[in-house]
């Protein structure tokens, strides 16, 4: 139906979706009355009939007394360009400015930032002022993208027009401050309304919640106890949500008890988001049991506060609440988010659950539930956790396909993506592939969790040298990144693996100077690991002796010391002043003192801890404690008895129980059992180059020639490579490192002539070669040639040649230290002034004065 104007001057086409009684209102000059009723173009459905009614009323020269109607209509159907282009042809007034500002929220509530402020920038080029309506609204943007230069050229605009005494407008300059990251900008924009006396509830919740975003908890606490104490201001939802995960963040469930009670006096508990935030609050704080009683208690629960209790059951430990809270949200049919889907995934890769966090994120891609960069950091741990590698490499094919260099992504949430695939790669032993990722991000996007994963990976799994020259490149960046607690914690294990002393020293001093006295809990385990390690088991009792609050781990790191030094009375004195503190011994403790007892010579002490490890403890013994009773018995020569506890063994032996005994077979050359020991290796599939060595060096000893190149010719036929013997030794002008019969040092020349002229002083007190330890079917002088070569006794002459009279020499050995030069360096102690500190792939040795801290039990 059309509509015509029965003037024969006048001709009006309109559409007629409606009734026409609804269209007739309007006077028109000089013709008949025709009406067009305004509200007809708030009831159109679509950018097609609203572009309709626009053109019949342009045609007729009508547009004047439509044009805000159209662009409220073209605002409510989201067509940004057909508004703006309508109201550019309106002069600018201060009245219709309302409309820019309609124009700037719907963009921001539609999440585009860009677009508000690109509107901001086309209204104010056009000759419209913005007034104290707009600026809030341009500032929020800002703060979205976030852009701190925008936000300050917008500061500037709002101290030119006169707007910076309205609390509005500064309210939302505080606010982009703190979300840009400029909390010092914020402060001083709060500061200068309090010194006017303007600022209100919403400037004080601005502040608070900008020191929260830059974690600066103390300052933001104080605050909000200035806020309600100083200032008498109410709280109210937001400041509650804001100071909430402050106490958490700290862990001050104290504080965050008093929020929680301020919020049950006022009502505002009943709030879902207050509610939310105080369980978060407990959870978080490790309060399980309060976070439990407030979300029973709470009126209404939305899916954040099930992902709360879900996640704060996850990171406490208590995984089986956690996992029943997630199948009762199932079961409930609560909509699963990717909030829930990650805390399970999360929970099951931080306890080494690999395989089940792979089957919960497959049952999330198949809800439909889109997994977020917190999603596949977990799910990388979990790959990392149980080395599956092969599905880690699917995920990193996910991560390419859906997630990574994405237009829009924040450049920090790829980032997050690469370091897990770094560390995922490390943790699997591919360590090649997780310096090519690494080194493909520029030096300069690198943050500290990148260099840490790095570290980390070559410290556990690589070359630990490679995890020290990338600490170096760190302090050489000055003051532009600094390593944190994790990196110097990956940092000291380089230092333990490699007995690098002197480096261990300069981190412990870096970490004093700059932590002051507050070491962290697992930086100082790691400094007793380290010092333990490397030959100064004092120095590791200084540390602990100094440790403001102690673990568990911090008292079995220093048994472990003891154990390696072979001073088992001292870390069985430790166990029993860790038991006189409260902490109840676990299979670990156990596993240490065993093998303290082991390599001390302690055979009754460690037989009666094995037996009351269950009887007074409740701690049953695993095959790991089996292999240390072996082992300890194997030691003593009681290998009957070794042998009837393993054919008692509540499960079977495992891999590591028959090392230990084949071990024992060489020490005390019983070849049967040591055949026995063998064969069942070979069962288990358990063969790698130390037990077939050690089965070879069996065969030597008892010079049975055919036997030891059959177990040659089976080693080449497999494809397993004996390990050469490398040690190495700290000099004054760095670390030097010997195989057998090495010739490429410099100083070469003057090794050899020093180590000829140490032997012949020490057969002159006694010394005999031992040839036995010459595994080669040649005479016994072709063997005492073989055995002056070998790595250790090198090692040895060098820091002899090198290292002041009086101080330490601390030589490292990859494999056991043979027995000749065992015997060798014995001697060499009585004659040379310096205490020889060795360490071997299983335990110290102190030479001095001619004897040794093993006492023979090596």
């Amino acid at each position: 139906m059309l509509l015509r104007c029965s003037s024969l001057k006048c001709k009006l086409l309109l559409p007629l979706p409606l009734p026409l009684p609804q269209l007739i209102t309007t006077r028109l000059s000089s013709c008949s009355t025709v009406t067009v009723n305004p509200t007809i173009l708030k009831q159109c459905s679509s950018i097609t009939h609203a572009k309709l009614l626009q053109q019949q009323v342009t045609v007729q020269g009508l547009l004047h007394h439509f044009t805000r109607h159209l662009i409220a209509t073209y605002i409510a159907l989201s067509s940004t360009i057909h508004a703006t282009v309508l109201l550019l042809t309106l002069p600018p007034s201060p009245l219709s400015v309302f409309w820019w500002n309609q124009l700037i929220r719907r963009s921001l509530h539609h999440g585009d930032p860009h677009g508000s402020l690109a509107l901001y920038h086309q209204m104010k080029a056009h000759g419209w002022t913005a007034d104290h309506y707009t600026f809030p609204f341009v500032f929020k943007a800002c703060a979205d993208i976030p852009s701190f230069s925008a936000g300050t050229s917008l500061h500037a605009a709002v101290l030119r027009s006169g707007f910076d005494s309205n609390v509005f407008v500064c309210n939302a300059v505080v606010g982009m401050y703190g979300r840009c990251g400029s909390l010092q900008d914020a402060r001083n924009m709060f500061d200068e309304l309090c010194q006017r006396g303007i600022q209100d509830l919403v400037s004080w919740n601005s502040i608070v919640s900008a020191c929260s975003r830059a974690y600066e908890t103390n300052t933001a606490l104080q605050l909000f106890v200035e806020m309600t104490t100083r200032h008498w201001v109410s709280p109210d939802p937001v400041s509650l949500v804001n100071i909430l995960p402050v106490c958490a963040f700290v862990g001050s469930s104290m504080q965050g008890k008093q929020v929680h009670g301020f919020a049950v006096r006022s009502g505002l508990v009943d709030d879902v988001f207050v509610g939310n935030a105080i369980v978060d609050m407990y959870a978080k704080c490790g309060k399980m049991d309060q976070a439990n009683r407030v979300f029973e208690r709470m009126k209404l629960k939305d899916v954040v506060s099930w992902n709360a209790m879900v996640t704060g059951y996850s990171q406490t430990g208590m995984f089986g609440d956690a996992l029943s809270l997630f199948e009762q949200m199932r079961q409930e049919n609560i909509k699963l988010d990717v909030v829930t889907w990650t805390a399970v995934i999360a929970g099951y890769a931080q306890r080494g659950h690999g395989s089940e966090a792979l089957d919960v994120f497959r049952q999330m891609c198949n809800c439909g539930s889109q997994p977020n960069v917190v999603t596949l950091v977990s799910l990388l741990s979990g790959c990392a956790s149980i080395g599956a590698l092969l599905h880690g490499k699917e995920t990193h094919c996910y991560a390419i396909k859906f997630m990574l260099n994405l237009d829009g992504n924040d450049p920090r949430d790829d980032l997050m993506v690469i370091n897990g695939l770094i560390d995922m790669y490390a943790k699997c032993k591919n360590v090649a592939v997780a310096r090519t990722m690494f080194e493909l991000i520029p030096p300069k996007d690198r943050d500290v969790v990148t260099w840490t994963v790095m570290i980390g990976g070559y410290a556990q799994h690589g070359d630990a040298n490679h995890a020290l020259q990338l600490l170096s490149e760190i302090f050489k960046m000055g003051n532009s990144l600094k390593p944190n607690d994790f990196t110097l914690s990956c940092a000291l294990m380089a230092c333990a693996r490699l007995a690098a002393l002197r480096l261990g020293r300069q981190i412990h001093a870096y970490v004093l100077r700059n932590r002051y006295d507050c070491v962290v809990l697992f930086v100082a385990n790691c400094l007793i690991d380290m010092y333990s390690k490397c030959g100064d088991v004092e120095t590791a009792q200084v540390v602990f002796n100094n440790m403001p609050e102690k673990n568990s781990v911090s008292w079995t790191t220093l048994m472990t010391g003891y154990g390696l030094h072979g001073r088992g009375e001292d870390a069985i004195q430790v166990f029993d002043e860790m038991r006189k503190v409260g902490l109840v011994p676990d299979g670990i403790t156990f596993l240490v003192l065993l093998y303290a007892c082991s390599h001390s010579g302690m055979v009754d002490h460690g037989i009666n801890f094995f037996y009351r490890m269950r009887q007074d403890f409740g701690v049953p013994p695993g095959a790991e404690h089996y292999a240390c009773m072996v082992d300890l018995l194997g030691r003593a020569g009681r290998l009957d008895e070794a042998v009837k506890l393993i054919n008692c063994m509540p499960m079977e032996p495992s891999a590591v129980v028959w090392v230990a005994l084949l071990s024992a077979c060489r020490i005390h050359s019983n070849v049967e059992l040591g055949e026995l020991a063998a064969s069942r290796l070979g069962e288990l599939e358990s063969g790698n180059d130390g037990s077939y060595t050690l089965l070879s060096n069996i065969y030597a000893n008892a010079r049975r020639w055919k036997d030891v190149a059959r177990i040659r010719y089976l080693m080449k036929n497999t494809g397993v490579q004996k390990r050469p013997g490398c040690s190495w030794v700290q000099g004054r002008k760095g670390t030097a490192t010997f195989f057998v019969g090495d010739r490429s040092h410099s100083q070469s020349q003057q090794i050899y002539e020093t180590l000829a002229e140490l032997i012949q002083r020490i057969k002159a007190i006694g010394y005999v070669p031992q040839t036995s330890f010459a595994l080669h079917d040649v005479d016994d002088e072709e063997k005492g040639d073989l055995l002056f070569e070998h790595s250790e006794k090198l090692a040895l002459a060098y820091g002899i040649l090198t290292i002041p009279p009086g101080s330490p020499i601390r030589i490292t050995k990859n494999l056991r230290i043979c027995g000749d030069c065992h015997s060798a360096i014995t001697y060499i102690s009585m004659i040379v002034e310096h205490e020889i500190i060795l360490r071997d792939s299983s335990r110290f040795h102190h030479f001095k004065n001619g004897s040794c801290s093993c006492k023979g039990y090596w």
